[in-house]
């Protein structure tokens, strides 16, 4: 499967001279901004999730995983993913290029890493204090997470051997899953994925969404009851919520608009759904999200 049939959500320090990105979310909001973490989206990154409070939910194409305060998750490259957050939750995220793994171009390490990168079998693995060896690697996410906040002139290699140590603890403890053949579901729900992201402010009938992966109306419901446990309707609902949440906060343009933009032909009819999503109107909350103060890390609190 082709990854570019995906939703891409880009790394924010791609092209710098160090493209390391730590996502701070916390009630919904990333600093800094990254929107593409509220969706369904893949990226050729690796990443490492760490939950400080609450708990969040790791959904992919196949299933979910529930994370509780202390746990984390390492994320494959290319894996269509999103981490909802549940009330009160606050993680990070670690994204960085396999590059940095390799050492150097040649390198006999190369192989090793890609044997991890290029493992379809192996899309996320969940990490809890349970184990010893996934304690360390906990505690060194945290300490990644630390380094954000007391930044040193050391910092790119202080970074740079941490991600080395918890991969090399990765290799010694991980069994790699066999090669596996591609999902047919996956095929056709990026299919799917990529329609709503390119169509979602027009009209979509089921039809139309069946079509673009060239499938009956029941295989397009099946494949989001499967995979997602939703409906294509549901699904496209809370896409259009979410982009019109983020446009709420960011912009000036009127409930109407916003409405319009989204796929919305109707203000009452949004101001209803918007309602129930998120508890408040849409200029209720506006009004809170762009009065918002400034977030603290909890160890400076």
């Amino acid at each position: 499967m082709k990854s570019e049939q995906y939703i891409n959500s880009v790394n924010l320090n791609a092209g710098t001279e160090f493209p390391y990105l730590v996502l701070d979310v916390h009630e919904q909001e990333s600093v800094p901004r990254n929107p593409g973490f509220q969706v369904l989206h893949w990226h050729e990154d690796l990443q490492f999730v760490y939950v400080f409070e609450g708990s969040a939910e790791l959904q992919t194409l196949e299933e979910s995983v529930r994370l509780k305060a202390g746990e984390g998750v390492f994320l494959n490259k290319n894996v269509v993913h999103q981490i909802r957050q549940g009330e009160g939750c606050h993680y990070n995220s670690f994204l960085f290029p396999e590059q940095f793994l390799k050492f150097y171009p040649g390198s006999p390490a190369a192989d090793l890493v890609e044997k991890i990168t290029t493992n379809q079998a192996l899309p996320y693995l969940f990490l809890h204090p349970d184990g010893a060896w996934q304690t360390v690697v906990l505690q060194q996410l945290h300490e990644l997470a630390e380094l954000e906040w007391h930044k040193t002139v050391l910092y790119p290699y202080e970074v740079l051997t941490r991600l080395v140590s918890l991969w090399l603890i990765l290799q010694k403890n991980v069994p790699l899953p066999p090669q596996k053949q591609e999902n047919v579901v996956n095929t056709r729900m990026c299919c799917f994925l990529q329609y709503v992201e390119t169509h979602y402010s027009e009209e979509i009938t089921l039809e139309q969404l069946a079509q673009s992966a060239h499938v009956s109306k029941s295989e397009c419901l099946r494949c989001f009851r499967v995979s997602l446990q939703t409906t294509p309707y549901q699904y496209l609902m809370e896409h259009r919520l979410s982009c019109a949440a983020r446009l709420l906060k960011e912009t000036d343009r009127s409930i109407g608009d916003v409405a319009e933009q989204v796929g919305f032909h109707q203000v009452s009819h949004f101001g209803k759904c918007f309602k129930e999503k998120t508890g408040c109107s849409p200029r209720e909350y506006r009004k809170i999200k762009q009065g918002a103060p400034t977030r603290t890390h909890p160890a400076d609190s």
